[in-house]
């Protein structure tokens, strides 16, 4: 069998790509400093920062899935050119290709509404530095394969960190209003993180067929108003009206003088304010059209998941 490494398995991207992979007829290893019960995912004790439990799990490996990141924005500088590294050392070591989830942090929203896989990348955020400094290290490094997804923001029912889940709802709770960080008007991408997961697994089933590096974008839901993602939830709630109220974005400055994550998140408003959308027409050349579960059915999935629709409306999915 095939087998794939994922590093940040027990994450959103990391988990929903693990087991895209499985169902593929990969096999499947992930990476733990905690030890884990074994299911379709064969896991292995170790750090991503620790170099000789990366190249333990690695051996023998096709893929590896760079798919971690330090919890929250803590440590970036410090900790996210380290992991990548020995991941790279780990592909070099074994001949793999190396798959990085890429971000929309790379670019400057206010200069590229649209943006291909050739766009220059001109960052105006701490965290979009270091991205793109991720992708330049995985280009230029000699001999290695690569690939690397772009999404926009991700949601589903194993979310991680997302906007949806830690700002427009609260997990555990029935949905009566959302609360929106995007200014109207302002058309924003999301990415349903099942179908970004199917999406790395048809271009790793033919990653013999791809450049040493490849790069592709996925255009996944395109809120065309900056309002009309929101309207959905509520939607899929099961309410076709309810209130939708601006994120209070002018709490952040004040949180981020005592708080790292908060001071990051006051960078990425540019983002909701700014329309920058993902052209995936080289994705389609590559493997046809884009896996794509309509709206409705990936937000009430996402819904149910984080128990936040009413029992009579979770029993009916």
């Amino acid at each position: 069998m095939r087998t794939a490494l994922v590093l940040g398995a027990s994450g959103g991207i990391g988990g929903e790509t693990a087991r895209a992979l499985v169902t593929h007829g990969w096999q499947v290893r992930g990476l733990s400093r905690t030890p884990r019960q074994h299911g379709v995912i064969d896991w292995r004790i170790g750090d991503a920062l620790d170099i000789a439990a990366v190249l333990a799990a690695a051996k023998g490996v096709e893929v590896i899935v760079h798919a971690v990141n330090p919890p929250g924005y803590r440590d970036w500088d410090r900790l996210v050119m380290p992991m990548l590294k020995n991941s790279i050392e780990a592909a070099l070591t074994n001949e793999a290709r190396l798959a990085l989830p890429g971000t929309i942090y790379n670019y400057d929203p206010s200069e590229e509404p649209l943006a291909d896989p050739e766009t220059p990348q001109h960052p105006r955020t701490h965290k979009g530095a270091i991205r793109k400094a991720m992708e330049e290290c995985m280009e230029t490094t000699l001999g290695l394969r690569s690939l690397v997804l772009r999404a926009g923001d991700f949601f589903g029912p194993r979310p991680g960190n997302s906007w949806l889940s830690q700002g427009m709802i609260r997990p555990g709770k029935v949905v009566r209003r959302v609360i929106n960080p995007s200014r109207h008007g302002a058309g924003h991408a999301w990415a349903y993180l099942p179908d970004v997961a199917e999406t790395f697994a048809r271009l790793l089933d033919r990653q013999d067929c791809l450049p040493a590096f490849a790069r592709y974008h996925f255009a996944g839901y395109w809120d065309t108003d900056g309002g009309s993602f929101a309207r959905a939830i509520l939607q899929a709630a099961g309410r076709s009206t309810g209130p939708i109220w601006p994120f209070p974005w002018f709490v952040l400055p004040i949180a981020g003088l005592f708080n790292v994550t908060m001071r990051e998140l006051v960078e990425m408003r540019p983002f909701w304010t700014h329309a920058l959308r993902l052209d995936n027409t080289s994705l389609v050349e590559t493997i046809g059209p884009e896996p794509h579960t309509p709206l409705d059915d990936a937000l009430r999935t996402t819904l149910v998941a984080l128990g936040c629709l009413p029992q009579a409306s979770a029993a009916r999915n």
